[in-house]
């Protein structure tokens, strides 16, 4: 059995020199800011950390680095996902060696008019059948275009090897909690929806506000566990008023440049993502300091 994932994730960002390799000293530097942190832990190589940007050997290189300054208690969540169920259970069970907690797998999408709840049962299945370790679902419509039914998802629940979901959709979270067994865990993926999901239940989420102020989200999560919502409701409104203007507006270059604006490496996003323009920096150092004070 695995440990039940709860708190507040980092979804971290993949730092790149000017020449676009990956710095991994950057990276390093960081994940030892982040471990003096009551971060739960960190989901590697997913949309924050552009994976679909990387190869094999550039997500290899990155888990490694991160392994060496996590701390001790803190969990990893690993992106894996590809195309085909081959693919998947070939990187799932490689990078299973390197000591990571949790696979995370977005479903595939090329072939979306074919992709039925069936097939996407049987995907999942196959996996997480074989998989030396626990399976997290990563619903992410809004990037893939492909949605994971509450009936799916009810069905994927009753696996022993998949651990939850993380859900980066616009509101189907409070569906999905209502729909899968229990001890199932269902992670936020966006601040926007965090703390309405808490009340319902979620276990916590794993938010891109988390690279840039992972204190505040932390400090909300503590707050609502405490039952303290008159003192929640206005944190949960500052923080999504800060994502609105940073990851709401401009994505991955967003986080980025706020992480840098704070004294962590973020810098450019991989090509072909654009870098922000002199006005959008100021547009976002301009929420950040209204936003903080």
């Amino acid at each position: 059995m695995f440990s039940p994932i709860s708190g507040i994730i980092a979804p971290i960002v993949t730092p790149f020199l000017p020449d676009e390799k990956v710095d991994l000293r950057g990276l390093k530097k960081n994940i030892r800011a982040y471990a003096k942190t009551s971060l739960s832990g960190y989901f590697m190589l997913g949309t924050n950390g552009e994976s679909r940007c990387l190869s094999e050997v550039e997500k290899l290189k990155i888990i490694e680095a991160v392994l060496q300054e996590k701390s001790p208690e803190q969990v990893l969540i690993v992106g894996t996902g590809y195309e085909s169920t081959f693919l998947t259970i070939s990187f799932t069970c490689e990078v299973a060696k390197l000591g990571i907690n949790y696979a995370s797998v977005i479903p595939p999408s090329y072939y979306k008019k074919n992709l039925t709840d069936e097939a996407l049962l049987s995907y999942y299945h196959e996996i997480a059948d074989v998989s030396p370790i626990p399976v997290m679902i990563y619903n992410a419509p809004g990037y893939i275009g492909t949605t994971i039914s509450t009936n799916l998802l009810t069905a994927l629940s009753e696996h022993p090897n998949i651990a939850g979901l993380k859900d980066s959709s616009p509101g189907q979270i409070f569906q999905y909690l209502v729909s899968c067994k229990e001890n199932f865990a269902i992670l936020s993926g966006t601040v926007n929806t965090l703390l309405p999901a808490l009340l319902l239940g979620a276990s916590g989420g794993v938010v891109s506000l988390a690279n840039i102020f992972p204190d505040l989200c932390i400090e909300l999560l503590e707050i609502q566990r405490k039952g303290e919502l008159t003192k929640a409701l206005p944190l949960h409104k500052r923080l999504v008023q800060l994502n609105k203007a940073i990851s709401g507006s401009f994505g991955v270059a967003g986080v980025k440049y706020a992480m840098d604006v704070i004294g962590y490496v973020g810098g450019l996003p991989r090509r072909p993502l654009l870098p922000l323009k002199e006005y959008e920096m100021e547009r976002i150092k301009k929420a950040m300091y209204e936003l903080q004070t």
